[in-house]
């Protein structure tokens, strides 16, 4: 592998929905249970590892505050404990039937579950037992990531009225502040979505920068190997090196999808594991996973990667460039089993390669010195715009949470004029409804059709259930609702 001098930072985008009681198998919890076991678990522990090294500044996390409060959850703690320990005695099962059968292969593959399994208990209890923030924390402290915050149920801010942009966005760094004892500067703009003017909502909390996919600073003539200023602003953004990003995953392709790789697909219900490779795009047919065979894939895709990055970096037009990468968490070791081997060959290869690794709060005041940019709407989505949360059943449910917005700004006006004197607790869940009405989740899920009738039943479920609430505040302004599901969500927040 050839060298070149430059700076990649790689960004990890970790979120999901409120699962908490809304259903199990194959969504609702079961979703968190495995990303948080088998991505979220060995992640950090390699994180953890490369903290004690002495290393800084590898890199950026985005948690969003839904997600952490699921962590730190004392009865979802529990829950996840029973989890790991329920894959453990899976794989025991199999173990057993496997042997029973005379299945070598099955045997070994069982093998290697309960070690992983068994491994991933041992970081729990070790680390997380206290909840998400205890085992974070430390990664904070100790520099070795920059975690980004962001508002707080992941709303698609573009389509929030600017009175709860404000309150969802400070809610959530209040939220990051009181987990992991320090205020964000960085925050993850869910969906990587902007429209012009939100850099005011974001200077205004204290926020000073962003990312943004690449192609919303490219259709301005932008370049997406520098940070930039936004207006007038001293909001900076970020721009995602698609080229590079695409390398690993890509809506067609990506290192994932080689023949070696456990297939993310091809899950064994009975015993309730992945066993299988990827074998074959054509064919339905699955072969055994070999771990040795995808170790040396993991080898070989790292070394590509840096390679690429090595080109990206001699053939940027900056001076200086820097190469920012996105991700969703749950891609490192949830729907790509082998991810967390990837990142840390990555980690170890990336100074030979002369890539220095980096995070964006690092690489922020390169901005400073150059004038500000006028950026127009963009997301990472299909099209790089608004169509997947706009069109459709998904511009159905933006224009319900426009209409549910402007019911609650009625109610909070209509409460006694000293209403903001203390926490208001049924204020506070009204506005938790709405907010977790409005995860910008649930339309992706529609649009993508991917757990469509799932995403259906939550969104009608959270819309249903603040229309219930606004009746009985209506019909009796001293009605008592206490929600502490995301106990920083705060109403009086609302600016005035």
């Amino acid at each position: 592998m050839s060298r070149a001098g430059g700076r990649l930072a790689i960004v990890l985008h970790s979120h999901s929905p409120w699962l908490l009681g809304h259903g199990t198998w194959p969504v609702g919890e079961e979703w968190l249970r495995q990303a948080w076991g088998q991505a979220y678990l060995p992640l950090v522990q390699l994180l953890r590892m490369r903290a004690e090294r002495g290393e800084r500044e590898l890199l950026t996390v985005g948690i969003t505050p839904v997600l952490a409060a699921q962590w730190d959850d004392p009865n979802s703690v529990r829950e996840q404990r029973r989890w790991l320990a329920d894959w453990r005695t899976r794989a025991t099962g199999k173990g057993i039937w496997a042997t029973s059968a005379g299945d070598a292969v099955a045997a070994a593959d069982a093998r290697r579950q309960y070690r992983i399994a068994r491994a991933m208990e041992n970081e729990f209890d070790e680390h997380w037992s206290a909840g998400g923030s205890a085992a974070i924390r430390p990664l904070v402290d100790a520099e070795v990531v920059e975690v980004l915050g962001g508002p707080m149920t992941h709303t698609f801010t573009p389509h929030v009225l600017t009175p709860f942009a404000h309150l969802a966005l400070e809610s959530g760094l209040r939220d990051h502040t009181a987990r992991l004892g320090s205020r964000p500067t960085g925050i993850w703009a869910p969906e990587c979505a902007y429209s012009p003017g939100l850099e005011e909502i974001y200077q205004r909390q204290g926020a000073d920068h962003f990312l943004v996919d690449g192609p919303t600073l490219q259709h301005v003539g932008a370049s997406t190997h520098l940070p930039h200023r936004i207006g007038d602003s001293d909001v900076v953004a970020f721009g995602r090196d698609l080229s590079l990003t695409y390398r690993v995953w890509s809506p067609r392709r990506g290192y994932p999808g080689n023949q070696w790789y456990q297939d993310f697909h091809s899950f064994d219900h009975e015993w309730g594991v992945r066993a299988h490779r990827v074998t074959s795009r054509s064919s339905p047919a699955k072969d055994p996973y070999d771990p040795k065979r995808a170790a040396q894939r993991v080898q070989l895709d790292a070394h590509d990667f840096l390679q690429r990055a090595i080109e990206v970096i001699r053939s940027s037009t900056e001076a200086d460039p820097l190469v920012v990468v996105a991700y969703d968490t749950e891609l490192f070791g949830h729907w790509w089993h082998e991810g967390p081997q990837f990142l840390e060959a990555v980690f170890e290869l990336a100074p030979a390669a002369g890539i220095e690794l980096t995070t964006l709060r690092a690489e922020r005041d390169r901005a400073a010195d150059r004038p500000g940019i006028h950026l127009t709407a963009g997301s990472w989505g299909s099209g790089k715009d608004f169509r997947v949360w706009a069109e459709g059943e998904a511009g159905q449910l933006r224009d319900r949470g426009t209409a549910a917005q402007y019911a609650v700004l009625s109610y909070l006006s209509d409460l006694p004029a000293n209403w903001r004197a203390s926490r208001n607790e049924t204020a506070d869940a009204i506005v938790t409804e709405l907010l977790l009405a409005m995860s910008s989740d649930w339309a992706f899920m529609i649009t993508k059709d991917s757990a469509a009738q799932y995403a259906r039943v939550r969104a009608q479920g959270h819309f249903d259930r603040l229309a219930e609430l606004l009746r009985s505040v209506h019909h009796d302004p001293n009605v008592h609702v206490s929600d502490r599901r995301l106990p920083f969500v705060d109403a009086r927040l609302l600016p005035v």
